[in-house]
């Protein structure tokens, strides 16, 4: 019988990029920053993001206690709404369009592991939120998963494939459950 074997765990092929000392550095600047409900102001979270190497668009707003694995691997558009408590996991690429909320609690997941393999391998995806999207409260996108322009995932959802535009998707796995209709502003 075949058996997982953590000590045969091995992901010295992964490179978080950049380097020990930027990465320490962050560690301590997420937690006082940004993991913190001490600081609520979102225009210094931003300058503090681009200084770390993430692409932040206009108008961003950043609530408290966002957790942000390596921001030199994330791209947030303009106008995006990033809620208390989201988690944005990228130890892959993140790309984020324009006009997208991410609702509180919400966790973009990069990484998992490979339960099939013995030594347990990581396995690391990119994730790509497009122009409109919304990401409900406490919902999770998992690694690899493109979310369409205008999709929703809702509230508590987990969407393990890709969201297609103009849809709303619910449940775990999410599954598509109607389109989305958004009414021009008079």
């Amino acid at each position: 019988m075949n058996k997982v074997d953590l000590s045969s765990y091995d992901n010295s092929w992964y490179a978080p990029g950049g380097g020990a000392l930027k990465r320490l550095l962050w560690y301590y600047v997420n937690l006082l920053f940004f993991k913190s409900y001490w600081f609520p102001f979102s225009g210094l979270k931003v300058l503090l993001l681009r200084a770390f190497g993430a692409k932040i668009g206009r108008g961003c707003n950043m609530k408290p206690n966002v957790n942000i694995k390596y921001p030199w691997k994330l791209q947030i558009g303009d106008h995006c709404w990033i809620g208390e408590g989201v988690w944005i996991d990228n130890l892959d690429k993140v790309n984020i369009g324009n006009h997208v909320c991410l609702s509180q609690g919400a966790y973009l997941l990069c990484g998992n592991h490979d339960y099939k393999s013995s030594s347990f391998d990581l396995i690391v995806q990119p994730i790509e939120i497009c122009e409109g999207a919304w990401i409900g409260a406490m919902s999770i996108v998992a690694p690899g998963v493109k979310v369409g322009r205008n999709a929703v995932l809702s509230a508590m959802s987990i969407a393990t494939k890709d969201l297609e535009d103009d849809h709303i998707y619910q449940g775990n796995p999410a599954v598509q459950v109607k389109k989305r209709e958004i009414e021009a502003k008079s």
